[in-house]
């Protein structure tokens, strides 16, 4: 049996509009209007393939890391559009910090040391 990969995702949001303004302002994402409702918004390109999708309650479960090129600046950024950053942590990976949107949702950032 081939390797299962990961192939599409949806991160739980309590407001798509304020979803779709953080996210665009932090990683520069644009989504799919077309393939968008007012209870999901597709993330135009992705790859993965992934959205947001309105929730009554969001849950903030799953540890998603992206992946970026200054953690230092990302975590700036999230602050700067209203979101919170822990201090990143070195590990042999790279450096990695959870940080949480404006609407309380946690994720992880993650800038790869050498090799990875």
């Amino acid at each position: 049996m081939a390797q299962v990969q990961l192939g599409y995702f949806t991160l739980d949001t309590a407001d798509i509009g304020k979803a779709k303004a953080f996210y665009s302002g932090l990683f520069g994402w644009s989504f799919d209007e077309d393939a968008s409702k007012s209870t999901y918004a597709h993330v135009a390109d992705s790859d993965p393939a992934f959205g947001f999708v309105k929730a009554e309650h969001p849950a903030s479960e799953t540890n998603l890391y992206f992946k970026v090129p200054d953690i230092t600046a990302a975590c700036a950024r999230v602050v700067e559009l209203g979101g919170k950053a822990a201090i990143p942590a070195e590990s042999a990976t790279g450096l990695s910090c959870t940080v949480c949107d404006d609407q309380g949702f946690s994720f992880s950032l993650w800038q790869p040391g050498p090799g990875f």
